[in-house]
């Protein structure tokens, strides 16, 4: 087995493509070690020393490690934890899990908030994915879109940057009643 890896635009996370699928459709989000509870993947990534947060797409794991940490120290166990588990033949999460998606949205403003959903599934999150993150609807509140991003783009330095240049404006030129993007915590 050959797992690739890539940089993100988070200096603390990198993208292991393990050359097959990691989950059927679409992604699930790890962002502590007590969050790991139903996957065997991620707990067996949570062991490395210095993992801080686990991510999965379709086709890829994202891994964010502390600061302190050299990626020099960790990747070696991590690409030993991702083959240990193919190897396994252990399922990437057991049981029946939520689909990370856009959360739902009751009132006034839906056919707004179905635009919303729409744009961000067709033109944000296949680009977020490429970084190896993802961003969902968590809220809109009179002009205010609160996004949850996940994987590399939580806590990532040009997160911030993507979220007003990119993703704001987008929104605001296709959707008048947006007034401004907000990031959400989990």
């Amino acid at each position: 087995m050959f797992i690739q890896t890539e940089s993100t635009p988070n200096p603390a996370t990198l993208k292991f493509l393990p050359g097959q699928a990691v989950l059927d459709s679409g992604t699930a989000d790890f962002p502590s070690s007590d969050a790991a509870g139903s996957s065997p993947l991620a707990r067996r990534i949570f062991a490395v020393e210095g993992v801080t947060g686990v991510f999965f797409g379709t086709d890829f794991v994202t891994v964010t490690k502390q600061d302190a940490v050299e990626w020099d120290h960790v990747k070696p166990a991590i690409l030993g934890a991702i083959m240990e588990h193919y190897q396994s033949g252990a399922p990437v999460i057991e049981g029946e899990r939520a689909a990370s998606a856009h959360a739902d949205h009751d009132g006034e403003d839906g056919q707004i908030v179905d635009q919303i959903k729409d744009l961000l599934d067709t033109r944000v999150r296949p680009a977020v994915a490429q970084d190896g993150g993802d961003i969902t609807f968590h809220g809109f509140d009179r002009g205010i879109v609160y996004l949850h991003m996940q994987g590399a783009c939580a806590g990532c330095p040009s997160s911030t940057l993507t979220l007003k240049m990119g993703i704001e404006n987008l929104l605001r030129h296709y959707i008048p009643e947006v007034i401004e993007v907000r990031p959400v915590a989990a």
